[in-house]
């Protein structure tokens, strides 16, 4: 059976604290990445260079610029599923054109490789 979180068309959110601050509208998987289309709402330009530096990182190939970036992303930011439920791990990258990949993983990465 399918995972209806991975449907074309639902909906991960985005948040920093309370705040809703995008939703991810799923366009497609490529296993293990899943692709949408982001809808940026108030609160989210603040994070907007944080995510241009870290794909220009992953352009130049600078890991350790790219894992800073994430190490960042993932402090001030968590996600959830369409149904509301957090997601406990995720590496995500936001590009200049309005769309998303990103990983997910039902614990956290810690957890999986101790």
């Amino acid at each position: 059976m399918a995972n209806p979180n991975l449907t074309a068309g639902s909906t991960w959110r985005l948040h920093h604290g309370d705040q809703e601050i995008a939703g991810l509208t799923v366009t497609g998987t490529d296993m293990p990445w899943t692709h949408a289309e982001v809808e940026a709402l108030p609160g989210f330009e603040e994070f907007r260079p944080l995510f241009a530096g870290q794909e220009r990182a992953v352009d130049d190939e600078d890991w350790e610029q790219a894992d800073a970036c994430y190490t960042q992303i993932r402090g001030a930011l968590t996600m959830t599923f369409p149904d509301g439920s957090p997601v406990a791990e995720f590496m995500l990258h936001i590009h200049d054109d309005g769309t998303a990949g990103w990983r997910w993983h039902d614990e956290p990465f810690d957890a999986v490789n101790p």
